[in-house]
């Protein structure tokens, strides 16, 4: 679940969902070319009722891309892409995902479906940031109050009724795609937010799917505000566990878990360091809610965590440039990973809040991640408009489908007990597997896209089963990160 920005992150009776008559794929489905892919696609969109209780009153248009298979005699059942926010347009991965599911692309086509908020169906995007000073950007009150203008403005639009973009309503016109090209069945790829849209399709429609993989589990229940701080916590934990344990990173830091105590009892901290928009030196005050969401970026990408212990170290020691240089780095600003605001706290107040509240949980006032996330999700999802989310939603039974589950072990925020949680639920035909060294995503590591491939491909649901993944199991953690700087040009005694 991507952030936000640099603070705000990076949700009875069954509900009537009529689906409007689709055009055939024929009608619906133009050639058409996207960003630097260098070969020809089709784009086609479907008009659909905003509220499916009204099929004749406010409609959208919803958008999807289709990459048709290389082989001329191509398998009936393709492949559907479900990004991931929630607030991702999966059109804007098109380049992305051929170059992972390229393999498969070669019998099979690859849709992408901008579900709706994100992309070009009915968006729900907030103005950007980029323009204010960096001090600006982590003032979390003016972030808070910046959604929030956003959110009436956004309530101004034809398609502005914020209750209409839950993921139960979303799966409806995943379906309607499905009817329009004509398929069956078809298989499922879904990632972090994108695994709990496709469990919900696999819940609403299961004899639609063939297979279906989810990487990095977003169950319905995990009430995200609240997960995300415990996760984020342990995965920190895990990181300076880690330092202790390896000798080279002990001998450096051995005091980093101190160090980053010291940090946190410092706070409030003056810092001067460079803007990332301007280059321009600037002064931040640095709070516990600030220092919370810069750590977590990182912690997604190993790579980039590997590079926490010196940063953190440089932070307490009064030079915050390092560990703001980690916060930015992880596709902020970049089309393809842009967020819309909007649709992610349209499903996230409606989905996850309620039961928040309901269930109570408290993250102990010691973590520092529940200032940064916790606090600016209550805020928001307290008036954000809720739409109805049946109770039958947060339920994940038997699965008839073989599913193959994916998580990371350095997971900070779909950890792998969300991913054993849900492998149990579905039954005897999903299978979970943990690659221990791997953060938040694992389908783009290794060989993790030929068992992908593989399990896709397999002709019976026992092959599918039982895909030889034992390539994965020696993916190393990244050593710690040190900068290059020659040792005996210190000073004795000075800090290294």
């Amino acid at each position: 679940m991507k952030a936000l920005s640099v603070l705000v992150v990076l949700f009875a009776t069954v509900l009537a969902l009529p689906m409007a008559s689709a055009a055939p794929a024929s009608e619906t489905l133009r050639a058409c070319r996207l960003g630097a892919l260098r070969h020809e696609l089709l784009c086609g969109r479907l008009t659909r009722p905003l509220d499916p209780a009204r099929p004749s009153g406010p409609m959208i248009e919803l958008h999807y891309a289709v990459i048709p298979a290389a082989a001329r005699s191509k398998h009936p059942d393709p492949v559907f892409v479900l990004a991931g926010g929630p607030g991702q347009s999966a059109v804007s991965l098109a380049g992305n995902m051929l170059a992972l599911l390229q393999r498969l692309n070669n019998r099979r086509d690859l849709v992408l479906i901008d579900q709706r908020g994100t992309g070009r169906s009915a968006p729900l995007v907030c103005e950007s940031d980029e323009s204010l000073s960096l001090a600006e950007r982590l003032d979390s009150a003016r972030a808070i109050q910046r959604l929030r203008a956003c959110r009436t403005r956004l309530q101004a639009l034809p398609h502005g009724d914020l209750r209409f973009y839950t993921t139960t309503i979303a799966m409806a016109d995943v379906d309607a795609v499905r009817e329009a090209l004509g398929a069956p069945q078809i298989n499922l790829v879904g990632a972090s937010y994108g695994t709990r849209a496709a469990l919900e399709y696999l819940r609403l429609y299961p004899g639609r799917v063939r297979r279906a993989v989810l990487d990095g589990v977003a169950p319905p229940d995990m009430v995200l505000p609240a997960s995300m701080a415990t996760d984020v916590h342990h995965a920190l934990e895990a990181l300076f566990s880690d330092c202790e344990h390896d000798p080279a990173c002990n001998r450096r830091r051995p005091d980093l878990r101190a160090r980053w105590q010291g940090l946190l009892d410092s706070l409030p901290r003056e810092f001067s360091v460079a803007d990332p928009a301007s280059g321009e030196p600037t002064s931040i005050t640095l709070t516990a809610e600030t220092l919370g969401a810069a750590v977590r970026g990182p912690l997604y990408a190993p790579a980039l965590a590997s590079a926490l212990p010196f940063a953190i170290d440089e932070a307490a020691a009064g030079r915050a440039m390092p560990l703001f240089g980690l916060a930015t780095s992880l596709g902020g600003g970049v089309r393809a990973t842009r967020i819309a605001e909007g649709m992610h706290f349209s499903v996230v107040c409606a989905e996850d809040y309620p039961l928040w509240m309901l269930q109570k949980t408290q993250v102990p006032a010691s973590n520092v991640f529940a200032q940064a996330f916790a606090r600016p999700y209550a805020e928001l999802c307290r008036d954000w408009p809720r739409g109805a989310v049946e109770p039958a939603y947060y339920t994940i039974g038997p699965s008839a489908a073989p599913v193959l589950v994916f998580s990371g072990g350095l997971d900070p925020v779909t950890p792998p007990r969300h991913g054993e949680r849900v492998t149990q639920a579905l039954g005897a035909r999903a299978r979970h597997v943990v690659v221990a060294n791997a953060g938040h995503g694992v389908m783009s590591i290794g060989c993790a896209r030929d068992v992908l491939q593989r399990f896709i491909d397999a002709s019976t649901h026992a092959e599918a089963l039982a895909v030889d993944v034992a390539c994965l199991a020696g993916l190393p953690r990244p050593p710690a990160f040190e900068p290059a700087r020659a040792a005996a040009v210190l000073p004795a005694g000075a800090p290294r």
